[in-house]
């Protein structure tokens, strides 16, 4: 009688065993499209068996399920986590790259080769007819494209900047609340399995969590043991170190702070640049990511120990050529001498060594400027040297022009005849000024880089050179990624075939229990109701 009902017992425990891994296979199929989940298994075992009696030996007990394992490989988190902070890096200054060159918009109608060529075909033309009205507008409307080429072009380099700040801004804004989530989590899951409970699907949202997290910032996550619980087991928790401190535990978030600086950490920068601080004032300084590319592209002086060329590197060139432009087409001064020293240089005639279409023999010489800023008079500029007759002292009035203020003078926008192309009072036909300022323009001397053309050249050519190792870089780091992740998924995710595999073969493991049950209902049936019948 005893082992007829053990019977029973079995066929129940094969039962629920198989409704408990058709549960999961349920489970399964209904996150088949939900980010990040990991496919479970149910954890079956035979039960504990029985010792007979008599001795001859123990009798099998049924089927126990342990529980839904989560079927996931550490190792390919960790990989795909430290590969993510790079891409994420590397896309941002793809991206942010490829808007730089957008604006310089070489080769184009409208780019700085265009501009400049239209501009000295202009003082070409004039200086072979200096009296011409209509060559003398020509040039004066070809110098305000110039100016206002790189006016936009500083102006847009600004803009870039300012868009960036926001979103170094708004990324810190996604790690501390990323790290608030996880942090959240922790505490579930903890709690959960404090209890002896798997918190799967929690870890699944976790790990989501951190996926978004490793592409924001380098990330150091991984579970520790603190130590010991009361039940004997190991105490352990989920932490998560970015740039050398602790951002989340189980318990814990600290918070990344931001502050307007009210001092330009370069003189290219616009006004209020955002520092990254921790909570309790130390500096945060993040080692990849997303974060790091914004904060490359906008910071970037590359200046000193090969740091990154971001938008305050195109800002200082950008200043730098329209100083020696302006200085070189004005003064005839040549800022660097054969050595590469850095000074006034070879002094060459300049426009403001000229006289105008108005002058008159014995005039005192004018001494007008082509090129000021700010729509500046050539009096109001040069008055602020100490001593306008020292070439040292007008050399340092143009540390004050920048690509975005530069302008032609007060004095050529309101008369033409301003233009100087003589070098003698009173000579309408004498274009010598103009000619002299044409052979600067193919002077190599001019810029360390060579002509003018060559500086520009250079520049938008290490530009590209940038732009291109960015592709490549975030390109090579997108395939690794994508290529961890499909193993992930291969490891991890749910395939619907296998499932109904898995569905077919607890459906017919359950169908088999049930048979079972109703064989030894037949047998009870027998042995109690019909027995006494013989």
């Amino acid at each position: 009688m005893r082992a007829s009902f053990f019977g029973l017992n079995i066929a129940m425990s094969g039962l629920y065993a198989s409704q408990r891994a058709l549960d999961t296979v349920n489970h399964n199929v209904a996150n088949v499209n939900t980010p990040g989940y990991s496919r479970q298994v149910a954890n079956q075992k035979a039960d504990t068996p029985i010792a007979l009696s008599d001795g001859t030996g123990m009798v099998g007990n049924g089927a126990r399920v342990l529980g839904a394992e989560r079927i996931r490989d550490e190792y390919l988190d960790f990989k795909y986590w430290s590969e993510n902070v790079s891409y994420g890096e590397w896309e941002v200054k793809k991206t942010q790259l490829s808007d730089i060159e957008a604006i310089f918009n070489e080769p184009s109608d409208s780019g700085f080769n265009t501009v400049l060529n239209e501009f000295f075909a202009a003082v070409h033309e004039l200086s072979k007819n200096p009296s011409s009205l209509a060559t003398r507008a020509l040039v004066k409307e070809k110098g305000v494209t110039v100016a206002n080429y790189f006016n936009s072009t500083a102006n847009h380099l600004e803009k870039i900047q300012s868009d960036l700040n926001y979103s170094v801004k708004s990324k810190v804004e996604e790690i501390n609340s990323l790290s608030e989530q996880i942090r959240a989590l922790n505490e579930q899951i903890y709690k959960f399995e404090l209890q002896g409970d798997a918190a799967n699907d929690l870890r699944d949202q976790r790990a989501v969590l951190v996926d978004k997290l490793s592409k924001l910032a380098k990330i150091d996550a991984q579970e520790v043991t603190v130590g010991k619980l009361a039940n004997g087991k190991d105490d352990k928790r989920f932490q998560i170190v970015i740039d050398g401190k602790f951002l989340a535990d189980n318990f814990r978030r600290y918070a990344i702070t931001y502050q307007q600086s009210t001092t330009k950490n370069n003189t290219e920068d616009i006004p209020g640049i955002f520092n990254l601080y921790w909570e309790d004032g130390t500096k945060f300084n993040p080692n990849g990511g997303e974060l790091k590319g914004y904060m490359d592209v906008r910071d970037g002086a590359g200046d000193i120990n090969n740091e990154f060329k971001g938008v305050p590197y195109y800002q200082r060139k950008l200043n730098e050529f329209v100083r020696v432009f302006a200085k070189a087409f004005n003064e005839g001064f040549i800022d660097y001498d054969a050595d590469g020293t850095i000074g006034v240089g070879e002094d060459k005639i300049g426009h403001a060594d000229g006289y105008g279409l108005n002058s008159a023999a014995g005039d005192p010489l004018p001494g007008i400027r082509f090129f000021t800023m700010d729509d500046m008079s050539s009096s109001t500029f040069v008055s602020a040297a100490p001593d306008p007759t020292d070439p040292n002292d007008i050399n340092d009035l143009y540390d004050n022009i920048t690509a975005k203020n530069l302008t032609i003078s007060q004095d050529i926008v309101d008369s033409v005849d301003n233009i100087f192309t003589s070098t003698d009072a009173g000579e309408k036909g004498n274009g010598e000024v103009l000619l002299s300022i044409i052979e600067f323009r193919h002077d190599p001397k001019v810029f360390n880089e060579g002509t003018p053309e060559d500086f520009m050249r250079s520049l938008i050519s290490n530009l590209g050179i940038d732009s291109q190792q960015a592709g490549r870089v975030s390109l090579n780091q997108e395939t690794i990624v994508k290529q961890i992740d499909n193993r992930r998924s291969s490891n991890s995710g749910v395939s619907i075939d296998e499932e109904m595999a898995n569905m077919v073969k607890f459906q017919h493991a359950y169908n088999a229990s049930a048979r079972m049950v109703t064989t030894l209902s037949q047998i009870y049936d027998v042995l109690i109701n019909q027995m006494g019948k013989f």
